[in-house]
């Protein structure tokens, strides 16, 4: 496995000011030493992608969506050595490694198609009313250590295609995956497009406050999602903030609870539960509660938590150790009117190995139901009158996303209508498609990531009104 990391500035690999080690969460043991940047090379990586910017903006949509496809290309030319290093630094199982990897080269191809054309808005009577888009010149990007790859990609896609050069920073704990990046696609774009700094958290707030940054591109928890956004408002720049979130799904009286506990525990547990929109809390009608319970629980038993790169591994460690704790705290104080079904034991370490867990019976203001868990530990709670249900499901700070399962789907639709989030899915989870629209609504976030909506927040949008004059 690749060992030796360089920092990427203006289509140079370079040596950081200092290292800093990146650790195994399997085995809490060194996987790499990460470059560290100082601030006078984040200048310089900022400044390289300001230069590279006119003529990066000037080559047009087919010539910069051509790159972006070798870019993808690249991906998919080292996708088990980018596998095998995620698993590493972040821990998932390798096949769901391998899945990640795959799809940032989708999203990027997805991107690399996707066109702001001039669009006409009136054109009458000697009157045309036109809207252009315009690149906005150097993105911050700032990622979280969930999903390293995909969430990056998120970004590069719409910022490059679009005519925007990116300095971006990764989360300090999962870093080599986008320094291999970039690595990777130092030879397809031209010098300064790409530009990839690494810290421990020191250089995030000038990044987003430096006055060559036309925009800040980030994901990552609400409190520093606020942060960012208050530094970005010294200069009014654009920001995306994809944030937190505390997900409910409703299971309705018509579901098969056998089937609704599959989908369900797949929601919430997919990547040790470390996802934006996993399922964080799940309201099941009473009439169902007990045979649903009792299936999820057997699933959440049946799971095999262990090192990412054994075989039959469908559950790898918490990410980090500061997450571990505060998922363990959480459990912990589950244990005063909660029931555990399944898991709330850890084993002993290495590693930050926390089983799935179940837990019932908890009142609404537990603090495992109210906060973001971020981790494979699920709250279970019963409901009986569909308008008291999605009252307590709104009854959140958070608004990223929300799922609910019934069989009439009209029905299930009427509900999800009701639901105060940026997505609802109905009948399946993690529908994340990159030619569709991610919002969050309340503190969960502002802007829209993917799709059309997506691309144009890396653009500024421009109305020019002209009319005939019969005479000059």
């Amino acid at each position: 496995m690749k060992a030796d990391f360089k920092l990427l500035i203006g289509g140079v690999l370079v040596e950081g000011a200092s290292t800093f080690d990146v650790i195994n969460p399997a085995t809490e043991q060194v996987v790499a030493k990460c470059p560290k940047a100082d601030p006078a090379q984040l200048e310089d990586a900022i400044g390289a992608a300001k230069a590279a910017f006119p003529s990066w903006s000037a080559l047009g949509y087919d010539a910069r969506g051509a790159l972006i496809e070798k870019m993808a290309d690249a991906i998919v030319a080292n996708k088990d050595e980018l596998a095998r290093l995620l698993t590493a630094e972040q821990g998932k199982p390798l096949d769901q490694a391998a899945y990640e990897v795959m799809g940032a080269s989708f999203v990027l191809r997805a991107f690399a198609g996707m066109r702001a054309p001039e669009k006409v808005v009136r054109e009458d009577a000697g009157n045309r009313v036109i809207e252009h888009r315009t690149p906005l010149g150097v993105v911050a990007s700032i990622t979280p250590w969930n999903f390293p790859l995909i969430l990056l990609a998120n970004k590069l896609g719409p910022c490059l295609v679009s005519g925007n050069c990116m300095v971006a920073k990764p989360a300090p704990t999962t870093p080599l995956t986008t320094l291999l990046l970039a690595e990777l696609t130092r030879e397809i774009l031209p010098a300064g497009v790409f530009n990839v700094v690494c810290d421990e958290n020191e250089l995030g707030p000038l990044l987003s406050a430096h006055p060559d940054v036309a925009k800040v591109a980030f994901t990552g928890s609400t409190a520093t999602g606020k942060k960012v956004m208050a530094s970005a408002a010294t200069g009014v720049k654009r920001v995306t903030l994809e944030l937190g979130g505390n997900d409910a799904a409703i299971v309705l009286d018509d579901m098969v609870p056998a089937v609704a506990a599959q989908k369900v525990y797949q929601g919430a547990m997919t990547n040790a539960g470390q996802i934006c929109v996993a399922i964080k809390r799940a309201y099941v009608h009473e009439s169902i509660y007990d045979e649903f319970c009792e299936e999820i629980a057997r699933l959440a038993e049946a799971a095999v938590v262990d090192d990412g790169t054994k075989q039959g591994t469908t559950i790898g460690p918490v990410q980090n150790r500061m997450q571990y704790d505060k998922v363990k705290s959480l459990i912990e104080s589950a244990r005063d009117g909660g029931t555990f079904l399944a898991g709330g034991e850890l084993p002993d370490g290495p590693g930050f190995f926390i089983p799935p867990t179940i837990v019932a019976g908890l009142d609404d203001d537990a603090p495992l139901v109210r906060e973001e868990q971020f981790g494979p530990v699920l709250p279970v709670l019963k409901f009986s009158e569909v308008d008291d249900v999605v009252r307590r499901a709104n009854a959140s700070e958070y608004g990223l996303a929300g799922t609910v399962w019934g069989r009439d789907l009209e029905r299930a639709m009427d509900v999800a209508r009701r639901i105060d989030s940026g997505t609802v899915w109905v009948n399946q989870h993690l529908a994340i498609d990159p030619t569709l629209p991610f919002r969050g609504s309340k503190q969960s976030g502002l802007g829209a990531e993917l799709g059309q909506a997506g691309l144009h927040e890396y653009t500024q949008a421009h109305i020019i009104n002209a009319v005939e004059l019969e005479e000059l």
